[in-house]
């Protein structure tokens, strides 16, 4: 299947059931992707990763059973991740996999479909208003064909002590299938809340996961999201991040990409509001011929903000990571506090890695950096550790794990950085037992 098959295949596509007040949005995503069609190496921001694996597959809707999915759970850790969750098989909300429990009055966490049918009055204020039909042809598409999805809203001034786990899982299917998954989380006034996304699958026929997610944070309000892509190792992955900061919100968004074949993943955020705080932080872990391509951008739209950034990636094998972060400065944002930084460590001779920081300033009143490096394990830190006794591959493990530790350090939540360091541990442990001259 070409790239104009493969769009018609996906055009042809029923509407998803729901509300009549959706249709001429969705109408909109429909139209939007049959005029971009599917992304190519053509296009700047899509330079050095190629869809043409996924486009050939032309993946069918995914059903809506829960079978086997309860391995991938296990083997994500999840009960011991946060006591409220809700669970999407497919794309589509599984009541008997979630459960809800000690959320505070007023917060509200249900499936999507449900939100859009009982609580227009929220969903209208964020469905395809952050991550708009017309930015990117997958946000399109998803937005004309995501059956179901989480919805997350925290009244003002409410403390959500307890994460929301939101888990979007792929079931086992006798042909390649694919899911577009929505999640919408609003956090008002002074409120405070934690969301995990994870992302994972049965193993089986390969299959696409086509998410967005949007964040909107009202005034002083402070979200702790985390990210965890796991996705099996002959998956798809793509997904948009689309976050919009009130004045003081703070964001502190932790990406993690282990799994899939291909893995895209956009980040945005935008300053919507004086001094708000972002902070990025991301692990790419690709190895074998995985590819991974991280995207970020942040918009100081408004003074005195600040933000931080630091992606790291862990490349073995023949893989390849891509990393293209953009910091746009405003004309009008005086006084912006921005940093970015990639760092990433090559255990292969094979493996490589194209990385793009950039600043845009439009500010003299500023202070800005960004700066990326690429780099292979130090010899002298591997001379170090042997001479004390540990054999190569214990040696290159533990200083592998340690450049991780940046990342999984500034977890919050225990759980998940426990579920991290373990995950790690496992795939680096693979990596240097893959590679030959260890």
């Amino acid at each position: 299947m070409n790239a104009a098959e493969a769009k018609e295949f996906y055009l042809k596509r029923p509407e998803p059931r729901g509300p009549a007040w959706a249709a001429p949005v969705r109408q909109q995503g429909r139209a939007r992707f049959g005029a971009l069609g599917f992304p190519t190496t053509h296009d700047e921001d899509w330079k050095y990763t190629s869809v043409d694996p996924l486009v050939k597959l032309g993946f069918a809707p995914g059903g809506s059973a829960d079978d086997g999915v309860d391995d991938a759970m296990a083997a994500l850790g999840v009960d011991g991740t946060a006591a409220n969750r809700l669970v999407f098989v497919d794309g589509r909300f599984s009541p008997g996999l979630s459960r809800l429990a000690r959320l505070p009055g007023g917060v509200i966490v249900s499936s999507l479909a449900a939100a859009m049918e009982e609580r227009r009055e929220f969903v209208t204020l964020l469905w395809a208003q952050l991550a708009v039909v017309n930015a990117q042809s997958f946000v399109a598409l998803n937005t004309a064909l995501a059956e179901d999805g989480a919805f997350v809203y925290v009244p003002a001034g409410t403390l959500v002590d307890e994460p929301l786990h939101l888990l979007f899982l792929a079931g086992r299917r006798d042909e390649p299938t694919n899911a577009h998954t929505r999640a919408l989380i609003a956090l008002g006034r002074g409120s405070q809340a934690t969301v995990i996304e994870s992302y994972a699958g049965v193993a089986g026929e390969p299959y696409w996961t086509n998410g967005v997610t949007e964040i909107a944070l009202d005034d002083n309000a402070v979200l702790d999201h985390y990210k965890i892509q796991m996705e099996r190792d002959n998956a798809f992955h793509t997904a948009t991040q689309q976050a919009r900061l009130g004045r003081g919100a703070v964001l502190t968004s932790h990406s993690f990409a282990l799994g899939a074949a291909l893995a895209r993943n956009d980040v945005n955020a935008r300053f919507a509001g004086e001094g708000g705080d972002c902070t990025l932080n991301g692990l790419y872990v690709p190895a074998g011929r995985q590819h991974v391509d991280n995207h970020t951008r942040i918009d100081h739209d408004n003074p005195r903000c600040t933000s931080r950034e630091l992606y790291k990636g862990i490349l073995g094998g023949k893989s390849r990571g891509v990393f293209n972060g953009k910091i746009y400065v405003h004309e009008h944002a005086e006084k912006t506090d921005a940093r970015q930084t990639n760092r990433n460590l090559l255990l292969s001779e094979d493996a490589w890695v194209d990385t793009k920081p950039q600043l845009e300033i439009y500010n003299n009143d500023v202070k800005c950096s960004h700066g990326s490096t690429i780099g292979q394990l130090d010899e002298n830190a591997l001379f170090f550790l042997r001479a004390r006794g540990l054999d190569v591959r214990t040696a290159v493990e533990l200083l592998t794990q340690g450049f991780a530790n940046e990342i999984t350090s500034r977890l919050r939540q225990q759980p998940v950085a426990a579920l991290m360091e373990k995950v790690m541990a496992q795939k680096i442990g693979a990596m240097s037992a893959e590679e030959g001259r260890w």
